[in-house]
């Protein structure tokens, strides 16, 4: 067994896959209380996942009208995550 921490170790392949489209500017998301990221464009299939991410400080955006999208950013915490992923794989 590992003592890796649970946030690095526990991100599912989707999870990855959506902070790297916010790590390219490919993401938004819709300011609310469960903000909805969209990638592309398009609302995220996994909107649970995106609420995580979110809550677990590893997305932010800035704060805009409710409802209202605004580009998805990558916190250091963010970044961290999908570092220690890219050198683990």
């Amino acid at each position: 067994m590992t003592s890796e921490p649970a946030e690095q170790t526990e991100l599912s392949h989707r999870a990855r896959a959506m902070l790297r489209a916010v790590a390219e500017g490919r993401a938004h998301l819709a300011t609310s209380r469960e903000p909805d990221l969209y990638i592309d464009g398009v609302p995220c299939c996994d909107q649970f996942t995106a609420h995580l991410l979110t809550h677990a400080g590893l997305i932010t955006a800035d704060q805009g009208r409710f409802g209202e999208l605004m580009p998805a950013t990558l916190t250091p915490e963010g970044a961290t995550a999908i570092g220690a992923v890219a050198v683990a794989a």
